[in-house]
């Protein structure tokens, strides 16, 4: 079951899944990382969840939300954090309806305007009800809008957004105590690096080796992590091109590669 700790110094942050929008291994393919051995190589769409003071605040619900929650035994999902509205960052929103049939209460999700208009958009039946409907039950969310810069407290714990560039795309990172999370981007503003400068862990995209229009490589996450002076940074959002064992031992000291279950303590 994920840790969650009770005090208000103290949280943990779990990586659900450290794959691309295709996952590894990727459907019909052969190669040597999608026919790895090495559990690390194995993995579901990115997402992650905060633990803090006895509540669980999710990071995107991708198609793999039911795997990873069924894999870590998540007991609530007590808030959700968006990203951007890509399908491999919303697409396990119907999963969470077990929690919300659970905890009987909206949960409270939160994200830019334009990321909530096209959730409201593809979970239409959510938000508006037809009244013929026979089918089964739907979660009720409580939408939330997020402006880059802007801090929020949720369940007294202190979140700054921060706006990244995910090709001409405009995507959410989040701070949160002495962590940043910042997946799917080309470029980080000079307004969001102010943001991230001071924290001990990030949790960065790093696609692949070769360029990305919309993506950063592995170099340029290292580039980003290393001007930046972090500790320590975990890439994430990579696809079948990145081998672990392989890739692991080419990067530079303060920089790793995340895998699905890894738990990283913070402090507020």
């Amino acid at each position: 079951m994920i840790d969650t700790p009770l005090d208000n110094h103290t949280l943990t942050l779990t990586i659900l899944g450290s794959g691309t929008s295709t996952g590894v291994p990727m459907s019909g393919c052969g190669c040597a990382v999608c026919t790895s051995n090495d559990s690390r190589d194995k993995r579901l769409r990115t997402s992650a969840l905060i633990s803090y003071a006895g509540k669980n605040i999710l990071i995107d619900a991708g198609p793999d939300f039911r795997e990873q929650s069924l894999r870590e035994n998540i007991p609530s999902i007590d808030a959700l954090l968006f990203t951007h509205a890509h399908a491999d960052h919303i697409m396990g929103i119907d999963d969470l309806r077990p929690y919300y049939f659970k905890q009987r209460k909206a949960i409270p999700c939160y994200g830019s305007a334009q990321t909530l208009e096209q959730i409201r958009s593809v979970f239409f039946y959510i938000f508006v009800r037809d009244p013929n409907y026979q089918g089964g039950g739907v979660a009720e969310l409580a939408l939330n809008t997020l402006v880059p810069g802007a801090a929020v407290e949720i369940f007294g714990l202190p979140i700054i957004p921060f706006l990244l560039e995910h090709g001409n795309m405009p995507v959410l990172g989040y701070r949160f105590g002495n962590i940043a999370y910042a997946t799917d981007c080309r470029t980080v503003p000079n307004s969001s690096r102010d943001v991230i400068r001071g924290v001990d862990h990030l949790i960065l995209t790093g696609l692949r080796h070769e360029p990305h229009p919309t993506h950063m490589n592995i170099s340029e996450a290292c580039a980003i992590a290393t001007e930046l002076a972090v500790p320590h940074t975990y890439l994430i959002h990579m696809s079948h091109a990145v081998d672990h064992q392989a890739t692991s031992e080419n990067l530079p000291p303060h920089v790793e590669l995340s895998y699905d279950g890894m738990r990283i303590s913070g402090k507020v």
